[in-house]
């Protein structure tokens, strides 16, 4: 199936940088892998329906979450354009996708009517609830920035698919710190010690928090592995462009764990000394 790869690798390009593309490109790999196995159970005119709720529900929301400030920006309507450039979409698809990021971002936009038909397709597949806003956090954080009105879009968002509170900041802080963790290893490549804020990072990227376990440590580093695992992805099929994205992401994961594996040892060393 080729519409989650698109959407996750057009997702990850919008973030820029490679970081982005993988992380997208996993994404959509996982939407994939998630609504093949939700489509054995569909006839051929529900599974274009399925598509359909999927690719009406991301474009709403974006244009939703870019009009959160109280203005759809130049710059938001320009990145709206280069994803679907990037998509490929035809004239027609190309048409609808700036309708309904239109009516996302109107005034008078009910998100419940949105949320009400997205909910109900995914209701025999959970999982899609958690990918959906992903997608949508990571649109939000393509200029490098997500500000109060907007994460509190999300927000309603995650509460409108019942994703808890405490979930919804979990995924948001390990998503951004991901990105930056990404950023400040190119930037200070070279470093002899890591600084404080790089050894705060490689925690938040992985996801756990500094007083963890090793064991826990290790089993949230094996968990995004797992998830992202280049030879992994080869092997179910994922394009070899968006593999190559998805390696440097593997890379940045490895990093963050190999940095803090020295770091901890490093500091019981010089505890016990």
């Amino acid at each position: 199936m080729w519409f989650g790869k698109i959407i996750g690798g057009v997702l990850g390009f919008s973030m820029g940088g490679p970081f982005g593309a993988a992380l997208g490109a996993v994404g959509g790999h996982f939407f994939d892998n998630a609504v093949s196995k939700f489509q054995q159970q569909l006839s051929p005119e529900q599974r274009q329906q399925a598509e359909q709720v999927f690719f009406n529900t991301v474009f709403t929301l974006m244009g939703y979450v870019a009009k959160a400030d109280g203005r759809v920006s130049e710059e938001e309507v320009a990145q709206t354009e280069a994803i679907m450039t990037q998509m490929g979409l035809g004239a027609a698809h190309r048409q609808d996708a700036i309708a309904l990021f239109k009516k996302g971002s109107q005034a008078d936009f009910s998100i419940d009517e949105t949320m009400v038909a997205f909910n109900e397709f995914a209701r025999r597949l959970p999982s899609l609830r958690q990918t959906l806003l992903n997608y949508v956090i990571t649109m939000a954080m393509a200029d490098g920035v997500i500000d109060e009105k907007e994460e509190a879009s999300l927000a309603l968002i995650a509460e409108k698919m019942g994703i808890s509170a405490f979930a919804f900041k979990h995924v948001i802080a390990m998503l951004k710190a991901q990105g930056q963790f990404h950023q400040y290893q190119h930037a200070g490549a070279g470093q002899a010690k890591p600084s404080e804020n790089e050894i705060a990072l490689a925690y938040e990227a992985l996801g756990v928090n500094e007083e963890v376990s090793d064991a826990a440590l290790k089993k949230a580093y094996r968990k995004l592995m797992s998830e992202n695992h280049p030879d992994k992805l080869a092997g179910q099929g994922v394009p070899d462009d968006m593999i190559k994205m998805a390696t440097e992401k593997s890379q940045d994961i490895q990093t963050a764990y190999d940095l803090l594996k020295k770091h901890r040892k490093e500091t019981t060393t010089d505890a016990a000394a």
